[in-house]
């Protein structure tokens, strides 16, 4: 392989070790692995992510929605690993197309979840990998100086994540941030104890963050309220707003409950191979 290429072959080599070691897992914990439309009619709102245009149709940026059908129509214990794009990230930890892995856990929680990251992680590095644990709220409070439970502002929140909460964690070993707000968590379902926080708790590895969980929704109307609201945000900033996915608000209610999570592919080979490009893992990065 040429050096333009961006990755070398003991690079390609390590992927599909980590590839195998994946599914090895995953077939191992019970699960099926699936495959769902990559080019569909109606992305989830979220925010601030950007579904590159196919046609008429989007590239997914993700395979949730789909997934959730299949759990609302019975599937049990469910994973995919493939390509998802989001148009607009380019970096050294970002490339508008990358690999995805999702895995679903019907009629669990999400501490299911916080076993299975520190399982998988430690069969890839070939090492025992034991969590640190931190609440969101009481970082920022330590960190920024505010508490946004208290006093939610998206972007300040957004803003502080990025300058000041992830460069103050730990930067070596696995760490779980847990108990976000339930005003950034569009598809999990809100803490019944404490409702202004969500199920939801976001994993990083070696300072980089790498998977994202949630106690998934199952309540459509309030998936619907909040779809909406996320149109209604992105029509206020002049971002494009997409369709709402109406066969999957009408399966959502026959959907268990279960906990989600999906897992970028691309860092966790990054961290395999000990390197923070992402041009070092993926052949042919940046051509889109």
């Amino acid at each position: 392989m040429s050096e333009s290429d961006g990755c070398t072959w003991e690079a390609l080599q390590k992927r599909a070790q980590v590839l195998r070691t994946i599914r090895h897992f995953l077939d191992g914990e019970g699960f099926t692995e699936v495959e769902t439309p990559v080019r569909i009619p109606a992305p989830a709102n979220e925010a601030f992510l950007e579904p590159p245009p196919s046609g008429e149709r989007w590239l997914r940026t993700s395979p949730e929605l789909h997934m959730k059908r299949l759990l609302a129509a019975g599937a049990g214990k469910i994973y995919q690993m493939g390509p998802c794009f989001r148009a607009g990230e380019r970096g050294r930890r970002h490339n508008p197309e990358f690999t995805l892995l999702e895995w679903y856990r019907p009629h669990e929680g999400i501490a299911s979840l916080y076993g299975d990251v520190a399982a998988l992680v430690s069969a890839v590095l070939g090492s025992c990998m034991e969590p640190q644990v931190f609440r969101v709220a009481e970082v920022y409070q330590r960190v920024a100086g505010w508490d946004p439970l208290e006093a939610w502002d998206e972007d300040r929140f957004d803003e502080d994540m990025a300058l000041k909460i992830e460069p103050a964690l730990p930067q070596k070993g696995l760490v779980y941030l847990v108990d976000y707000p339930a005003q950034a968590a569009a598809l999990a379902r809100l803490n019944p104890v404490d409702p202004r926080v969500a199920e939801r708790f976001e994993a990083y590895l070696d300072g980089m963050e790498i998977a994202n969980g949630y106690g998934e929704l199952t309540d459509a109307a309030e998936q619907r309220v909040r779809f909406e609201a996320t149109v209604a945000m992105r029509q206020a900033r002049g971002l494009p707003t997409y369709p709402l996915d109406e066969p999957f608000l009408e399966a959502l209610p026959k959907m268990p409950p279960t906990a989600g999570i999906a897992l970028g592919v691309d860092r966790l080979v990054m961290a395999a191979c000990g390197t923070r490009e992402i041009t070092d893992v993926r052949s042919f990065c940046d051509l889109l």
